[in-house]
């Protein structure tokens, strides 16, 4: 540990910068509190820009859920230990209309039906159900419903969406959707995602590429493009092409890292500091020492410490083995910054199902930390291992947010209960 380290103070720290840090610090700038942020700002650009809530329960028989709410009563009741069952449903959709409305004063409106998911076409050309989805994607849903005459336009040379994938897949059940690949304007060789979206704010860049999609529109009355349509002002670019195409335009996602995870990444990043989040991305926790008088002290840095913050209480944001949060040795799974208890079977054995194809998921997605009903992360002895820790998102135990379709709404809600409950117990 080095000393005479610049030091800052904080009453809350969020530790990680995903989607549940991001949600973290913000729900916690809209309560005034003093909060400091720390993560590696990598992982939430591989998001869609789908916010699910509730897809799929049970998973082993795959039913999917038209209405989510129900499905996690549904849940609840069954899966007694799933983060979902310790939470209020007036707090849960608080938290998803705060999260939303932030979304939409900074420039990225979404759409949701609050009772209903809808259904959206993904890059593999599967049709997939989700809670809330960028406004540039609504029309996509009414496009799956109507069955509706409909071009997919993908661009010659851009890897990760494919128009005639997307169309050979669902041409059963949608006979009108057809697709043609186009040159992007002066564009040759291979396209990336951010090169498209950063040329495409160019009014030029859209007047050619209208140019080029016209001639392929007759009888057509929706035109699906590769979410690549600007990245700082998407919604300019959605509705200035859609005017010039006259047609109802909708973006789907590419694989991923994606530009609409980029989007959700820059719109944080630029406007939680604005809100009062002391911001350190490219950061992570070093060292941790909890003092005697309940104040966390952390070494921040990256190969070595460059800052130390001392902060009242944290929120363990940090995500399972991609995000760093976990990590797994030959005999154990592991919580890498406190050491904290992972919920786990007790040999490597227990890990896995025979069949990778296993309808119930394998053992492994599940773990993580068990907490209490304040979402304080659980000791060997039952008992709260740090009082003013907090943890939230995927992390947790008795969940698989991949196969239930849950990972935004995970993030978002128990994002909200961690920062209310920390509020409450620190009063």
């Amino acid at each position: 540990m080095m000393n005479n380290l610049p030091e800052i103070r904080c009453d809350l720290l969020v530790i990680g910068s995903g989607m549940t840090g991001m949600a973290a610090a913000l729900f916690a700038a809209n309560r005034g509190i003093d909060t400091v942020q720390v993560g590696l700002a990598g992982e939430l650009g591989f998001a869609s820009g789908f916010l699910d809530l509730l897809g799929v329960h049970p998973i082993e028989e795959g039913r999917l859920w038209n209405r989510p709410w129900d499905g996690i009563d549904a849940l609840a009741k069954s899966c007694p230990r799933h983060p979902y069952a310790r939470l209020d449903k007036k707090d849960m959709r608080v938290a998803l209309s705060d999260f939303i409305s932030f979304l939409t004063a900074n420039g990225l409106p979404y759409y949701a039906e609050s009772d209903r998911n809808l259904k959206m076409i993904t890059p593999a050309g599967t049709i997939k159900t989700t809670y809330a989805v960028p406004v540039s994607v609504k029309n996509g849903v009414r496009a799956i419903a109507e069955k509706g005459s409909c071009l997919i336009a993908d661009f010659h040379g851009l890897k990760g969406f494919s128009g005639r994938q997307i169309v050979e897949t669902l041409k059963k059940t949608w006979p009108k959707l057809i697709t043609k690949r186009i040159s992007f304007p002066d564009a040759t060789g291979e396209l990336l995602p951010e090169q498209v979206a950063f040329s495409i704010e160019r009014p030029d860049c859209r007047a050619q590429l209208t140019e080029a999609i016209l001639p392929y529109l007759d009888g057509v009355d929706y035109v699906g493009l590769p979410a690549v349509l600007g990245l700082y002002r998407p919604m300019m670019v959605f509705n200035d092409l859609q005017r010039r195409l006259e047609r109802l335009l909708f973006e789907i996602p590419t694989m991923p890292p994606a530009i609409s995870g980029v989007r959700l990444k820059n719109i944080f990043e630029q406007n939680l500091p604005l809100q009062g989040v002391r911001t350190h991305y490219q950061h992570k926790i070093l060292s941790v020492d909890y003092r005697d008088s309940h104040v966390f002290r952390f070494d921040v840095g990256w190969e070595q410490p460059v800052l130390t913050i001392f902060s009242k209480g944290a929120i363990l944001a940090s995500g399972r083995f991609i995000g760093g949060g976990l990590a797994a040795d030959r005999k154990q799974v592991r919580e890498a910054i406190f050491g904290l208890p992972v919920h786990q079977p007790g040999n490597r054995s227990g890990w896995h199902r025979k069949s990778f194809l296993d309808p119930k998921g394998h053992p492994i997605n599940r773990f993580g930390l068990v907490t209490d009903d304040n979402l304080r992360p659980l000791g060997n002895n039952g008992k709260p291992a740090i009082p003013n820790l907090f943890a939230a998102g995927s992390i947790l135990a008795n969940q698989d947010w991949i196969r239930q379709k849950c990972g935004a709404g995970l993030a978002i809600t128990t994002a909200y209960a961690a920062v209310k409950a920390w509020v409450r117990l620190s009063a």
